[in-house]
């Protein structure tokens, strides 16, 4: 696969709406991002959408509307899966992104290699999850998924810093919290094949929102800013809604996500 640059490659993947194709662009863009060689970005350049390529299904409704059902039920663990690679695909695309719309922004280039791995990471755990489902008999799309994630990228569309903020430190970081839990109930259930998927997740997320808070520094260091203040600040003024516990303190502290910023945004005194 031909791409023109990094930008060019990611913006591509993150428009293309065949989602197995999707994967493949973006591993091999990895791949040859790797290899060296490959410019940043070009003049004649795909540029970022608006909106990530999808098929026409799963049926997009409002998170109300999707059901919570028992992970003692087949059904309820099928859609459990489906939920959780509906997660990993809008990942796949908020990597992208990152890396196709800030492409120009004056940050090091490794800034984009780490996303890249990142899109990278997203690729593997939603072919594992959607491979599961198809050993369960199901596949991605047969069930309704909400379109509240991409929210975050619509929101902080030109700011990098914001984005940072939102997506890996709040999104990402939510996945530390409750995936030990849901490994635990799967483990319950007999469901070892699904636990196993998501302890890969779970040791893979949490270099994820190490890559965020890194670069989430980094700009505040440039900028002369305290890390936590400007976190709580962007995070009231783009994000809906409240933090929620319980926190996984330790995880989130070993990947540089210290309490200092996010328990001041719990309405819940801890």
């Amino acid at each position: 696969m031909q791409f023109m640059s990094l930008r060019d490659g990611a913006a591509r993947a993150l428009a293309e709406p065949d989602l197995v194709r999707k994967s493949a662009l973006t591993r091999a863009l990895a791949k040859r991002w790797a290899q060296g060689g490959l410019s940043l970005h070009g003049a004649g350049d795909t540029l970022a959408p608006d909106r990530p390529g999808r098929p026409e299904r799963p049926e997009l409704v409002s998170p109300r509307h999707v059901k919570k059902r028992s992970l003692h039920t087949p059904q309820g663990r099928i859609a459990l899966i489906h939920a959780l690679a509906h997660i990993e695909l809008n990942a796949v695309d908020l990597a992208l992104d990152i890396i196709a719309r800030f492409a120009t922004a004056p940050v090091p280039r490794s800034f984009f290699g780490d996303w890249l791995g990142v899109a990278d990471d997203e690729a593997r755990h939603f072919g594992l999850l959607c491979e599961r489902l198809g050993r369960l008999g199901a596949s991605y799309g047969d069930l309704p998924a909400h379109d509240g994630l991409w929210d975050a990228a619509q929101k902080t569309q030109t700011s990098m810093h914001a984005r940072l903020a939102l997506v890996p430190l709040i999104l990402e970081a939510r996945g530390l919290d409750v995936t030990p839990s849901l490994i635990g109930q799967l483990q319950e259930t007999g469901d070892a094949e699904t636990a196993a998927i998501l302890s890969v997740i779970y040791e893979d997320e949490k270099g994820h929102v190490a890559v965020g808070a890194k670069w989430f520094r980094f700009l505040c260091a440039r900028n002369g800013q305290n890390p936590a203040d400007q976190f709580q600040s962007l995070v009231r003024a783009n994000f809906r809604g409240s933090l929620k516990p319980p926190f996984n303190d330790a995880a989130r502290a070993a990947a540089g996500l210290t309490p200092s910023f996010y328990r001041s945004l719990c309405p819940v005194s801890q």
